[in-house]
């Protein structure tokens, strides 16, 4: 049947476990110790994204409040400058007005002089018409 060689067996456990104990040492432990190190790499690097990020939030926080100053600042500058060429527009017309206001008394004047010369002129041709009319009746 089987013949057993002790010897032979004994040589392929010698060999088995020299095979690991070598292997252990080349292979395995390095492995191992790559493996660790890339997960102390790995939290390292998670803890400085947390760090950042709260550093993110804090400039974004920073940010927000510089640009709600500026929307003030630009609100207040808004308001300044209409209200500013509000005063001007109110000048120009209160201005205008004044001028329209002398146009138009000097309008009345010229028209009230003209309305005397014309009353006068028609006084002074009363008199024809009187007989202008007295003479349309007569033909009558």
């Amino acid at each position: 049947m089987l013949d057993i060689d002790l010897s032979l067996m004994l040589f392929v456990f010698v060999v088995f476990f020299v095979l690991l104990a070598v292997l252990n040492q080349t292979l395995y432990k390095p492995l191992l110790k790559f493996m660790d190190d890339r997960d102390q790499s790995i939290s390292k690097d998670l803890e400085m994204a947390k760090g950042l990020a709260g550093k993110s939030e804090s400039l974004h926080a920073e940010a927000n409040k510089v640009l709600e100053e500026a929307r003030n600042r630009a609100a207040e500058i808004r308001q300044k400058a209409v209200a500013e060429a509000k005063l001007v527009a109110d000048g120009k017309v209160h201005n205008k007005q004044l001028e329209l206001e002398d146009v138009y008394n000097s309008f009345l004047k010229k028209l009230s002089g003209e309305k005397e010369t014309l009353r006068a002129s028609l006084l002074a041709q009363m008199p024809v018409f009187k007989e202008s009319i007295k003479s349309k009746f007569s033909k009558l």
